[in-house]
């Protein structure tokens, strides 16, 4: 495949659509040949997917044109490149590199704890290059391996997918749970027990290796950490669900009590759900145990058992994912699951920091807007209320909808009131607010702000548990894109309108693209179905970008 693909020199017109036809194919020749064991097949089909023209270009796209974050350089300074830098990176990569340039650290805030500082390893843009063609060559062999309750950073996966694991393990009878926390995941794993674990070939144990003990420059300091994996760069999370695979599997055979316990996993938080507190006792030693194997520890402050019913230790219910689930006692008339009449109600909310936290980001977002435009106030609030309210659209939240909809509305009269302190609270009703249809919205007349309340509630289906991506079951995952939490309401109707395909290129849109809402009359406040279209970032990037060369 290599020696037969073109490699034309222009980056804007190279076959984008093929070349994705072309990775995809072999990464599912991966994925089957590791289903049935085939472990040498595994090892030649990574061999020649890195060597190929079309994964070196995909990935060299991924990391510097997919890339949705903050374009942040490494120790190099890049943080773009031209479209001839492109093509020179995808050339280079022709060979993996020997050795790894330092990493530069960068803090950013804990979103739990905003006094506590996250360290991000930040590798140069080539590093994350080639750290982006080796994970296309190693996710699909891993897809294949991972454990059904493992939903952090995989493809086709999220948290709402562990919030309905737990939910069908207690909705029938109350458990107790360890809340485990893993202390510094990412900084304490042994590097030695991960590149033995992983068993790749040796082109890529050689690079991850280089990756792994590659310098770190912190405020023109070099550290050389002996453990841990850096933080921030492409294959990062994946190397992290590579050290934790088969904590699950190890929990269910050796649990000593007959009925088996429930786990599930996001990335490095997770939780186990038995009815037997001694049994959850013993298997938190197990825990303990098997992570030390890892060079891992739990936090003893943050590790808690709980029970989903009743109160222990001060409390009843656990936190997960930023969502709050308990059981509640009630009437059996109020309780009936098919034919058994459980006594309680299995409610999962919304946690009472997440929305702490997203009152403040609220409260901050207008205050920072006091001199700005209504216009202006409402196109930076209104990202932040879509976002917050998709993801807890799949959980009891309406109460918390109206809640969070009734200080908002006190918080934008006090924006209001600071604006025109010398007019009278009707004045500023009237110039600030409109009815449309039967809701009383803060808007002008080009603007609304959305309600919290305004979005639906729809119970999420979890994803069947080893199915992936590169399975080619495209009926499910089209499916499953489809219900993507998160996403805007008219987000299913659209996909279901173009087919499941990019409005752009043609090509189908998978769990792990980078997918973006596109308004065809580059008005964001627009979202009637006709004028909106859903593209991969790339292709969204390339539209507004040859709107500004006209």
């Amino acid at each position: 495949m290599a020696g037969v693909e073109k490699q034309p020199e222009d980056w804007r017109t190279l076959p984008w659509k093929q070349f994705q036809q072309n990775v995809y194919r072999l990464q599912q020749r991966i994925y089957r040949a590791e289903r049935r064991g085939d472990r040498k097949q595994v090892h030649s089909l990574q061999r020649l997917l890195m060597r190929s023209w079309s994964a070196r270009c995909l990935a060299v796209r991924q990391v510097s044109q997919d890339n949705r974050g903050k374009k942040t350089p490494g120790v190099d300074g890049v943080a773009s490149l031209t479209p001839k830098q492109r093509l020179k990176y995808a050339h280079r990569l022709e060979k993996l590199p020997q050795k790894a340039d330092p990493v530069r650290r960068v803090y950013i805030p804990k979103p739990n704890n905003p006094h506590e500082q996250r360290p991000l390893g930040i590798p140069t843009l080539y590093d994350r290059a080639a750290q982006a063609l080796v994970k296309l060559a190693l996710e699909p062999e891993w897809e294949a391996r991972f454990e059904p309750n493992s939903y952090g950073f995989r493809p086709g996966r999220c948290a709402q997918d562990a919030i309905e694991a737990i939910f069908k393990s207690i909705h029938l009878k109350p458990k107790y749970v360890l809340d485990a926390d893993i202390e510094k995941c990412f900084d304490k794993i042994n590097r030695e027990a991960l590149l033995e674990k992983l068993a790749a070939i040796q082109p890529i144990t050689k690079v991850v290796r280089a990756w792994l003990k590659a310098g770190i420059l912190d405020n023109g300091e070099m550290l050389f950490p002996e453990a841990g994996v850096p933080q921030g760069g492409v294959i990062s999370p994946l190397l992290a669900n590579v050290a934790l695979h088969g904590l699950e599997n190890h929990l269910v055979s050796t649990c000593p009590h007959p009925r088996k316990p429930g786990i599930s996993r996001y990335a490095d938080d997770f939780v186990v759900l038995h009815e037997d507190y001694e049994t959850l006792q013993k298997l938190r030693k197990q825990a303990e145990t098997w992570l030390a194997g890892m060079g891992l520890r739990l936090k003893p402050e943050k590790t808690h058992i709980r029970h989903t019913l009743q109160t222990l230790d001060g409390q009843a219910g656990f936190d997960f994912l930023g969502f709050t689930i308990r059981q509640f006692p009630v009437g059996k008339y109020r309780t009936a699951t098919f034919r058994d009449k459980v006594g309680f109600k299995t409610l999962i909310m919304p946690s009472q920091k997440a929305q702490k936290r997203h009152r403040e980001a609220i409260g901050e977002t207008i205050r920072k807007h006091h001199s700005q435009a209504q216009a202006v106030l409402i196109a930076n609030l209104n990202p932040i209320i879509r976002g917050w309210s998709n993801y807890y659209r799949s959980c009891v939240a309406k109460e918390t909808f109206n809640r969070i909809d009734h200080q908002m509305h006190y918080q934008l009269y006090q924006w209001a009131r600071h604006r025109h302190p010398n007019k009278t609270a009707g004045w500023r009703f009237r110039h600030y607010w409109r009815c449309i249809g039967k809701r009383i919205t803060f808007s002008n007349e080009t603007a609304s702000l959305v309600h919290h309340a305004a979005t639906p509630i729809q119970r999420h289906i979890k994803v069947k548990g080893h199915k992936s991506p590169f399975d080619g079951d495209w009926r499910y995952w089209v499916w499953r894109l489809v219900r993507t939490p998160g996403q805007l309401p008219q987000w299913a109707k659209v996909l279901k309108r173009q087919g499941g395909k990019c409005a752009f290129c043609g090509l189908s849109l998978l769990a792990s693209d980078v997918i973006e809402l596109h308004h065809r009359d580059r008005n964001r406040n627009h979202y009637w179905l006709s004028n909106l279209a859903l593209l991969h970032g790339h292709c969204h990037d390339q539209i507004h970008r040859d709107d500004t060369c006209r």
